[in-house]
């Protein structure tokens, strides 16, 4: 898949969707408010998000010709999670909400300026 038109698609809509940088994610992924929020499994283990973060980490790390299948099938995921989530946010208090940390661990900050 890797150099297909649909794998230059799917690079531009998550590089569109993910606005923070490897840096700042990580840094972000280390704060107490990135670990509340999101579904965890039935151990309390780390949330589906905080785990997204992570590897969305490595993906943003990443050389484009180095990334798998498995890469752009995230990428995938994470541009689907994004548009849906943003459409669903409060109508106040955006900065201090579980909305924009959610999406934040998904490596896209609302409040941030593009």
């Amino acid at each position: 898949m890797s150099g297909s038109a649909d794998s230059a698609e799917t690079y531009d809509e998550f590089s569109d969707a993910v606005n923070m940088t490897a840096s700042e994610l990580d840094k972000w992924l280390d704060t107490d408010e990135s670990k509340a929020v999101g579904q965890k499994s039935s151990d309390g283990g780390e949330s589906t998000g905080h785990h997204s973060g992570r590897r969305i980490v490595e993906i943003l790390e990443s050389k484009k010709a180095d990334l798998s299948d498995d890469d752009y099938a995230h990428m995938r995921k994470v541009v689907g999670y994004v548009k849906r989530h943003r459409a669903q946010g409060p109508s106040k208090d955006v900065e201090h909400s579980k909305w924009r940390y959610s999406l934040m661990n998904w490596g896209h900050d609302p409040q941030k300026k593009q």
